[in-house]
């Protein structure tokens, strides 16, 4: 399978990924791949800075409300999404254009997923603790919440897979199956994803605090748009637990946790501010690690320009 030249943009979250996206579709025909984790999410709207209705109108979006905060979503299953949806937009005639700050799935897109990882004696020993206290079925039920896929082809007391299985998310965050999956991606296309195929934009600040202010206002800008009511409805399906993918992420997390009475409800904007910053801190070193980006300072002035710039030359 041959993958077709798209355009990146990447950054950390509230770098103005949005804002640049929207002023290359006025100038080019595209159409937007999501690559955000938090946003394949249904109902959880506020907290994650969705694109309204009207921006997923005006401009085709991919990768977005795809998936109940129930169920799970991997950087495999990312990649082959994305490489379908790449070459469907080109067929189409149109530039697909890969915006978010989910680092993992860029590094899933462009270098392949790691191999498996090797056994971990702490993790297994943790494990065979917990199995002895609460039993191995509450470990695959538990499983089932982190990897639906793997948990649905073990029985409840297959304590070798169950542990294998746990024994992998622990240690990467990922499900067994997103590994497995990976063997099948490869099969299919031949090998690894092709990384020289797009240009990769990195929108990074010069100056963190411009950075951690915009985080702040934006922080503001959810609460006050109800974000804590979004969180107490995701609750109210009594389905949803914080071990899951979709509620640890950053801000549910924390909203979660200050509806538990975890602290005080007035600590939860300080608490998510910082959460943020932290998740921002995370995504600019995986930039950093990547040298085929071509980086704009996101609080220049000119920032939109220069990505337009970047845009142009590569087409």
């Amino acid at each position: 399978m041959t993958l077709s030249r798209y355009v990146a943009l990447a950054g950390p979250t509230a770098s103005g990924k949005t804002a640049a996206a929207f002023a290359i579709a006025e100038r080019h025909p595209v159409e937007i791949i999501s690559v955000d984790s938090a946003l394949v999410y249904r109902g959880m709207d506020i907290g994650t800075a969705k694109p309204t209705p009207a921006e997923l109108a005006a401009v085709p979006h991919h990768l977005i409300n795809i998936r109940d905060p129930l169920q799970a979503y991997s950087a495999a299953e990312f990649v082959a999404d994305a490489t379908r949806l790449i070459n469907d937009i080109t067929a189409r005639g149109k530039l697909p254009l890969l915006v978010g700050g989910t680092m993992l799935y860029f590094k899933a897109l462009f270098d392949g997923l790691d191999d498996m990882p090797k056994a971990d004696p702490a993790i297994r020993a943790t494990l065979l603790a917990e199995a002895g206290e609460k039993g191995w079925p509450a470990l695959h039920a538990e499983l089932a919440t982190v990897d639906a896929v793997t948990a649905a082809r073990l029985a409840p007391n297959d304590s070798q897979r169950i542990s294998r299985a746990l024994e992998v998310f622990r240690l990467t965050g990922l499900p067994l199956s997103s590994f497995q999956k990976k063997i099948a991606i490869e099969k299919v296309a031949g090998g690894a994803i092709p990384t020289r195929a797009g240009t990769l934009i990195s929108l990074e600040p010069q100056d963190r605090a411009w950075l951690h202010e915009r985080i702040a206002q934006r922080f503001d800008a959810m609460l006050a748009a109800g974000f804590l009511d979004e969180v107490r409805a995701l609750r109210a399906r009594g389905d949803l637990h914080p071990d899951l993918p979709s509620m640890r992420c950053v801000g549910y997390r924390q909203a979660w946790e200050a509806l538990d009475g975890a602290f005080p409800m007035g600590e939860l904007r300080e608490r998510g501010i910082a959460a943020t910053r932290q998740l921002a801190k995370r995504q600019i070193t995986w930039l950093r690690s990547m040298p085929e980006r071509q980086v704009v300072a996101c609080d220049a002035p000119d920032a939109v320009q220069q990505v337009q710039a970047l845009v142009n030359q590569a087409l």
